[in-house]
């Protein structure tokens, strides 16, 4: 479920949402690592409280496409990779959409709520935790008929959390914020009653096993 073994034009072809975002975010770490361009993007794409709560709603929503560093890229953006298409195909691409993006906003609006004016912040984990919830959303449907779903995705779900409490510099408000909207997503979205909705009207989205 989670291997990748598609060609370069497969994955840009059957994922293309996910292949769009991975592009984007990418591109955007390059340039924002730029000399002399980089420092400007940085300064107005990062979060922070204190200059939200003066109006640049803006960074409520630019810090999904910012990175602190290679690693940092490359944990979310590998999760991305790995974990992102099987939702969209799930999902749907507007559904998957929905889901990354209201997700990673809602992790920038509960750093922006729970943390304090100085507080800064960027990266796309609220999004990639979004993700996860929406799988444990999609564990809690299937998971007397899809038990494999369940052994991969919790124990992922449970390293992450256990990562965000102990690694330094973690925004932990962005995941959990992200993580619940997710589930609360997908717990929408994949009620039984929906997928065999979707099953009708759209065979290449049905469960497998």
């Amino acid at each position: 479920m989670f291997i990748r073994n598609e060609s370069f034009r497969e994955y840009r072809t059957y994922y293309p949402v996910v292949f769009t975002l991975l592009v984007v975010t990418i591109a955007i770490h390059i340039i924002a690592n730029a000399p002399i361009i980089g420092v400007s993007i940085y300064s107005f794409g990062v979060g922070q409280n204190g200059l939200v709560a003066e109006g640049e709603y803006w960074r409520l929503i630019t810090p999904i496409f910012l990175h602190g560093g290679f690693m940092h890229l490359l944990f979310n953006m590998f999760s991305l990779f790995l974990f992102g298409p099987e939702l969209e195909r799930l999902a749907g691409r507007a559904r998957f959409l929905t889901i990354y993006f209201l997700s990673g906003l809602t992790g920038t609006v509960a750093s922006f709520l729970f943390e304090d004016a100085m507080y800064t912040h960027l990266g796309a984990s609220g999004a990639i935790y979004g993700i996860f919830g929406a799988f444990a959303a999609l564990v809690y449907y299937t998971r007397n008929v899809l038990p494999q779903l369940k052994q991969i995705i919790l124990p992922i779900i449970g390293i992450g959390i256990i990562m965000t409490f102990v690694t330094p510099n973690i925004n932990i408000t962005a995941h959990l914020g992200g993580l619940v909207m997710g589930f609360l997503l997908g717990f929408y979205y994949f009620h039984p009653n929906r997928l065999s909705k979707w099953k009708k009207t759209k065979p290449r989205t049905a469960l497998r096993s």
